[in-house]
């Protein structure tokens, strides 16, 4: 499993067990592990994402929180006790899904109450105190009487948000609920997600395919490859400190460069704060990485990644010759594709370029990928 990186920003007690830990689940369909060996922890209070491709393991292991699905091996655990056995009914958990799966023959505000039919609200409020508390929530104070069917895609989601909400769980989970959604309302429902989780400080595991969704309202991400996590850690040192090639890959554009290091500069004295440089031969140009907190030494061949916005025009301590070959205007910036002796590049810049351009980048802007993805 990836590293758990820094606390998140929805801290308890250090000290108390995980709201949600997953320990050495694995969940097998015949020969075939959608969950293989899984061991993480949610804690109280976070906003914990589960991010990755198709068929790696995401939403099974969603499901196997929830209770839809049985582990074939390992424990779950919710703030510290066993839920093996527990049908999703028993296991205080609101689950909003990617279709909406609102009734139809209900209005919004009987919808939103069915959960009530099954657990007290919250509280000591009344049934009808509690439906026009969440839809104020979600930002839909008057869609009580309203059919589900009048709503857009983005209203449905939050009411199915509401819904589940409604019994006041100690635990959300959302499969993948804006996939169905065009990209701008995808992301003005992904801040009023965060806000509505944030208000109620209820931990919350999310399951999304779009990365940029996922490092925008997380407090921790879990990049699954193959039925595990590949990484878990902040968005932003997932993104700026990926694990493995995949993870440098997989979230955002990144160019990726492999080498042998033939050369070590150290710090001129032992403890200063001069960082360690590798020069690493990536295809007979000499590229300089910061290595500060790597062993390397010269002989090894490495994996280092440079973001697209860390590579600039005609300057940096390691320089490549390059030709443009395509260029895409979106708006902020442009996003220009490279050939550098017939490997692809990627920059971002606000001016547009053409023809043979020099990029370059500095050492602290390269990291260092922690595998053999040589």
């Amino acid at each position: 499993m990836g590293s758990e990186g820094a606390p998140s920003s929805g801290g308890a007690d250090s000290d108390a067990p995980p709201a949600v830990e997953l320990d050495g689940v694995t969940k097998r369909y015949g020969d075939t592990a959608a969950v293989d060996d899984v061991s993480l922890g949610v804690r109280e209070g976070e906003f914990f994402t589960l991010v990755g491709p198709s068929g790696c393991g995401k939403t099974t292991t969603l499901r196997l929180i929830a209770g839809f699905e049985e582990p074939t091996a390992g424990t779950i655990r919710f703030s510290g006790e066993s839920v093996a056995g527990v049908p999703p009914e028993d296991r205080d958990v609101g689950v909003v899904f990617q279709n909406y799966a609102l009734f139809p023959h209900m209005t919004v505000g009987e919808n939103v109450g069915y959960g009530l039919n099954f657990a007290d609200p919250p509280a000591g409020m009344s049934r009808d105190e509690r439906v026009a508390e969440l839809l104020e929530l979600v930002d839909l104070p008057d869609a009580a009487d309203r059919d589900p069917e009048s709503l857009s895609g983005g209203q449905r989601q939050r009411v199915a948000m509401a819904r589940a909400l409604a019994p006041g769980p100690d635990l959300l989970l959302l499969d993948e609920p804006m996939s169905a959604l065009d990209a701008q309302l995808r992301e003005r429902l992904r801040v009023q997600v965060r806000k509505i989780q944030s208000e109620l400080g209820i931990t919350t595991v999310y399951v999304t395919h779009d990365q940029e969704e996922a490092l925008a309202i997380s407090d921790r991400v879990a990049v699954m490859r193959d039925g595990r996590p590949e990484q878990i850690a902040p968005p932003r040192t997932v993104y700026r400190k990926p694990s493995s090639r995949f993870v440098a890959e997989f979230v955002g554009d990144n160019n990726v460069f492999a080498g042998r290091v033939v050369d070590v500069e150290e710090g001129a004295v032992e403890g200063d704060d001069v960082p360690r440089i590798a020069a690493v031969d990536v295809g007979g140009e000499i590229l300089r990485v910061d290595i500060d907190d790597v062993d390397i030494e010269p002989g090894d061949r490495r994996t280092f990644c440079v973001r697209p916005e860390y590579l600039r025009i005609g300057d940096g301590e390691s320089r490549l010759r390059a030709t443009v070959e395509s260029a895409e205007f979106l708006g902020e910036t442009t996003r220009v594709t490279l050939d550098w002796g017939g490997r692809d590049l990627v920059v971002r810049t606000r001016d547009p370029l053409s023809g043979e351009v020099v990029v370059g980048f500095d050492t602290e802007d390269a990291h260092v990928i922690d595998s053999d993805g040589a």
